[in-house]
């Protein structure tokens, strides 16, 4: 394996990884921290 290859491993690896992570956080995970400031002081 050439280091070409290597670094094109490494960019898809990185791309899956970041669009997990894009997924993952709009899957609704922060819906409830989204609305902490929209609450009163009495929560």
């Amino acid at each position: 394996m050439g280091i070409n290859e290597l670094r094109v491993a490494v960019t898809l690896v990185s791309l899956a990884v970041f669009i997990g992570i894009v997924v993952w956080a709009w899957r609704g995970r922060f819906d409830a921290a989204a609305e902490l400031p929209l609450l009163g002081d009495d929560q």
